[in-house]
């Protein structure tokens, strides 16, 4: 059985859920071509879509693309196939390949871009570089028969509701007596309609994130017994996890600059770095921001970052880093292709754990533009 887009995509969204990205209309995320009411024999996961690209996916037989950066930035007001942008869409269109974007929503996820480069890295207990948003928390408090207590509660907790900073499946129950009187035309659990019942019930409280308020409630439910569940949900002072842009943290070893940026041009697989900084300076704490990031290059240094690893890096920006006293290493905005091979093994894992035969592959085509003589 292959899996429709749209349960794909709901995949995606759990690793990089849509609302983690930038909170204003420039970053362009989501479907951006196609339809994802058909069947997806074949996921191709690229971080650029252009025309070789889209060749491999036609040789492959996608059915759907998941890039990192959008191909439709600002609004169209024409599309001319003989242009290289209109050849692009032409091509995708008459193969009914559609294309999905996850950008600044997979650049701030929890173990997506940021995290793997850091990863990489041996960044050790990366944080945020620029915390964009704090995750909302609720309390779920329902009320279950004693009899199924333990049931409802580990619906709730293996759905993801309960974790505490590191420990998962925090509860707190209170055992109390229900009452209910059913009415005429219910089928309840307990008792008989027009018959007061009074019943051992649990009271189980926990903490859900936003992010999954709807699947938890929906396992909530699923595995109560009652006819009308009576629940409560409502939102906590208490923040969450943060969210934002870039991960730093201390290395696993110091190491000098130089050292440093051998590591960084290994562990990215990239052709060369640019290097601003003293060559021999010790590098103990490092921040990373895939693609363009140097302008966050102060929010590095008040975390303590002794260097900045970043794409893109312009002069004057370098020298205005060198004067604060923070180095940089720039291994390009091409860099980012680590999320081709990571994304492609998250989702086929979700997909297989599920049963669905849909094949998930990485792109192959090097997208970087620049060529280094």
């Amino acid at each position: 059985m292959f899996a429709k887009g749209q349960t794909v995509i709901q995949y995606m969204e759990q690793l990089a859920p849509k609302h983690l990205a930038y909170p204003d209309d420039k970053d362009r995320i989501g479907l951006q071509l196609g339809t994802l009411q058909k069947e997806i024999r074949t996921v191709m996961v690229a971080l650029d879509v252009n025309e070789e690209v889209v060749d491999e996916a036609i040789q492959a037989g996608a059915d759907l693309i998941i890039a990192h950066h959008a191909i439709i930035f600002r609004p169209l007001r024409h599309i001319q196939t003989d242009s290289p942008a209109g050849k692009v869409y032409e091509r995708l269109i008459k193969h009914d390949i559609a294309v999905y974007i996850a950008h600044t929503n997979l650049d701030n996820a929890e173990w997506g871009m940021n995290d793997w480069m850091a990863e990489a890295l041996g960044i050790q207990n990366p944080v945020p570089v620029d915390e964009t948003q704090r995750e909302q928390l609720y309390k779920l408090v329902v009320f279950v028969p004693a009899t199924h207590a333990d049931q409802v509660r580990e619906a709730v907790l293996n759905a993801g509701a309960g974790s505490i900073g590191n420990y998962s499946h925090c509860s707190f129950n209170v055992d109390g007596t229900g009452t209910f009187l059913p009415q005429e035309g219910t089928n309840p659990f307990l008792g008989s309609a027009g018959n007061m019942e009074q019943a051992a019930e649990v009271r189980i409280e926990t903490i859900v994130p936003h992010g999954i308020r709807g699947s938890v409630i929906q396992a909530m439910l699923k595995a109560h017994p009652y006819e009308e569940v009576a629940y409560d949900v409502y939102p906590l002072d208490l923040k969450g996890k943060a969210y934002g842009l870039g991960r730093t943290g201390k290395l696993e070893s110091e190491m000098t600059l130089a050292a440093f940026a051998q590591v960084v041009k290994e562990k990215l697989d990239v052709p060369h770095v640019r290097v601003v900084g003293d060559p021999d300076r010790i590098v103990k704490k490092a921040a990373v921001i895939g693609g363009s990031g140097s302008r966050y290059y102060q929010a590095a240094r008040f975390r303590g970052a002794d260097v900045l690893v970043t794409g893109d890096v312009d002069y004057h920006t370098a020298q205005d880093a060198l004067a604060a006293g923070i180095a940089l290493i720039d291994p390009g905005h091409n860099a980012e292709k680590i999320m081709k091979a990571k994304v492609a093994d998250w989702l086929q894992e979700q997909l297989g754990k599920h049963r669905y035969d849909t094949k998930v592959i990485a792109s192959a085509v090097n997208t970087e533009p620049f060529r280094f003589m």
